[in-house]
C-alpha cells in the first residue's frame, strides 16, 4: 500500500544515515539553502493555482469550514498536548515535541483534494479549506508549539519573530501567487503533475538534510525499534480518534454525504509539506534534533495515505 513517495522518504533517510556529512550543513553542497528556496517556490506555485476566486466561492459553507479548522487547530493540538502532559519523558522529549508538532500543523493541500474527489465529496469546499489552512497555520502552528518549546530547556523561542519567518516562507509566496493567478494560473494548472514532482523533490531534500544533521549529531542514539512501533501505533490512534470525533460531528450537524466526506478527509489529515517547511523556522535553535521532530509527521503522513485511500475507495464503491 505504500506509494512511491513514501518509499522515497524511506530511501532519503537511509542515504542520510549512510552519508550524513553530505547534507549536514558542513559539506561542500549548500543543500539546505536549495531546500529553503524550494519551499518558497512550492507555496508560490500553490498560490498560482488557487486564486482569490476559489477562496470567495467557498465562503458559503461556513459550518463545514468551521468544523474542519476546529479539528485541525483545536481538537488535534489539545489531544497531542494532553498526551504530552501525561506521557512525555525526558529521554524521548524531541519525539514528543514532534507529536505535538503533528497536532499543530495545517491540513494537507493536494492529497486532501485528491481523496475528496476520489470519494466524490465536495471538492470546491476541500480546495477552500486547503487554502485557508495554509494561512491559519502561520499563526496557530507556532502558537500551539510555543506552549511546549517555552517550557523546554535550551530554547529561546520568540513568537513574533517566528511568525514573521513563517509569513515570508509560507504566506507571502501564496499571496503573491494568488495575485498572479489571472495571468498564469491556467498554465500552472496544466503543469500540475510536473509541479507535484517538484513539491515532492523539495520535501525529500528537506527530509534528507534534516536527517543528515540529526545523524551527524547522533540524535537517534536513544531511539529503539520498539519506540518506532509505539509511535506508529500512536499515530494511527490519533488519526482514528479525530476521524471518529468528526464522524460524530457530521452526524450531529446533519451534513450531507458530500460535505461529510470533505470534513472527514480534510479535518483528519496533516501536511508533511507544511511540516518540513515550518520546522526549519520553529526549531532553528536545535537543528541537530530536526530529524526526530519530523519523524512523527512522516509516519502520520504515510499512515494517513494508506487509511484515507482505503476509505476513499470504500466511499466510491458504495456509489457503484
Amino acid at each position: 500500500m505504500l506509494d512511491g513517495f513514501v518509499l522515497c522518504l524511506l530511501l532519503s533517510i537511509l542515504l542520510a544515515w549512510m552519508a550524513p556529512w553530505i547534507g549536514d550543513g558542513h559539506g561542500p553542497f549548500a543543500l539546505r539553502q536549495v531546500a529553503e528556496y524550494g519551499i518558497q517556490a512550492i507555496f508560490f506555485c500553490y498560490g498560482l493555482t488557487l486564486g482569490f476566486g476559489k477562496i470567495v466561492s467557498g465562503l458559503t459553507k461556513w459550518q463545514l469550514h468551521l468544523t474542519v479548522h476546529s479539528a485541525t487547530f483545536l481538537i488535534f493540538p489539545l489531544i497531542t498536548l494532553l498526551a504530552y502532559a501525561l506521557f512525555a519523558n525526558e529521554s524521548a522529549r524531541m519525539l514528543w515535541i514532534g507529536i505535538v508538532y503533528v497536532g499543530a500543523l495545517p491540513s494537507t493541500v493536494s492529497s486532501s483534494v485528491t481523496m475528496v474527489s476520489l470519494a466524490q465529496g465536495n471538492v470546491p469546499a476541500a480546495i477552500f479549506n486547503a487554502g485557508i489552512s495554509s494561512f491559519l497555520g502561520v499563526v496557530f502552528t507556532p502558537l500551539w508549539i510555543s506552549i511546549v518549546l517555552l517550557t523546554s530547556r535550551g530554547y529561546d523561542f520568540d513568537f513574533l519573530t517566528t511568525i514573521r519567518g513563517l509569513a515570508l516562507i509560507v504566506a507571502f509566496p501564496v499571496v503573491l501567487g494568488m495575485f498572479l493567478n489571472p495571468l498564469c494560473g491556467e498554465w500552472v494548472a496544466q503543469k500540475r503533475n510536473i509541479l507535484r514532482y517538484f513539491d515532492q523533490t523539495v520535501v525529500l531534500l528537506i527530509v534528507y538534510t534534516s536527517f543528515c544533521e540529526s545523524f551527524a549529531g547522533d540524535a537517534f542514539s536513544e531511539v529503539r525499534l520498539l519506540t518506532l512501533v509505539f509511535l506508529g501505533v500512536g499515530m494511527v490512534a490519533l488519526f482514528l480518534t479525530v476521524y471518529g470525533i468528526l464522524y460524530g460531528i457530521c452526524r450531529f450537524c446533519r451534513f450531507d454525504r458530500e460535505d461529510s466526506i470533505t470534513v472527514l478527509f480534510c479535518g483528519s489529515k496533516k501536511s508533511l509539506m507544511h511540516g518540513t517547511a515550518m520546522a526549519a523556522v520553529l526549531f532553528s535553535g536545535n537543528r541537530e534534533s530536526l530529524g526526530l521532530v519530523l519523524l512523527p509527521i512522516m509516519l502520520y503522513h504515510a499512515l494517513q495515505l494508506v487509511i484515507v485511500s482505503l476509505m476513499a475507495n470504500r466511499f466510491k464503491s458504495h456509489l457503484s
